[in-house]
């Protein structure tokens, strides 16, 4: 039995890679996501529902934790400081990002990409704009599973993400919330090891 075979398949569904998805979470429940075949970030935002304006912050996340990357037991905050999601479950390194903002058509021109190029930024407008929803601005968003070191002399670094098929994490919904998913697409940097690929998520 592989790592997808042991959710549920009818509560399981595919997120391709490069593509994003929004997903309406009512207090209480929980999404799993699960990096299926391993490497894949993950771009990951929440929305007040009533309020698009109120968002997850990282900014305000990370000194409500005290450290830059959250682990499990942590809630994550909106700019409103109040609770949004908590990390219930993680059965990865743990390795994830709170600095780095989503890619987006500028970042991969000035990777010297010529023409169009999927990026994050576009999936989080393109999943809001299937619910009829508009935000007015692209938070930084909660980077699953990607590995950005921090050097000794404040130094950051696109590395290869060290998640294996099958790991996964649960967010749970501390309030009514959308959650946008965006299986990054990013194949110029080491960052999904220059290989975007599916991931899957369900509800629980």
């Amino acid at each position: 039995m592989n790592a997808v075979d042991t959710i549920h398949s009818a509560a399981l569904v595919r997120l391709p890679a490069r593509r994003g998805v929004a997903v309406w979470l009512h207090r209480g429940q929980t999404l799993k996501l699960i990096n299926t075949h391993g490497k894949q970030v993950v771009d990951t935002w929440a929305f007040n529902p009533d309020d698009l304006c109120e968002a997850m912050s990282m900014e305000h996340s990370r000194p409500f934790w005290l450290k830059l990357n959250p682990c499990k037991g942590d809630s994550l905050v909106t700019n409103k400081r109040r609770k949004i999601l908590t990390l219930t479950q993680d059965t990865s390194p743990g390795v994830h990002d709170t600095l780095v903002a989503a890619c987006d058509p500028t970042r991969y021109v000035q990777l010297g990409v010529v023409g169009h190029h999927d990026s994050c930024n576009e999936n989080l407008f393109l999943a809001l704009d299937a619910l009829g929803l508009v935000a007015i601005e692209t938070p930084s968003p909660l980077n699953l599973f990607m590995n950005v070191p921090i050097h000794p002399d404040g130094r950051i670094e696109f590395a290869a993400p060290v998640s294996e098929p099958g790991q996964y994490v649960c967010l749970t919904a501390e309030m009514d919330a959308i959650v946008v998913l965006s299986a990054c697409p990013q194949d110029i940097t080491a960052v999904n090891g220059r290989e975007p690929r599916d991931v899957h998520y369900c509800i629980l």
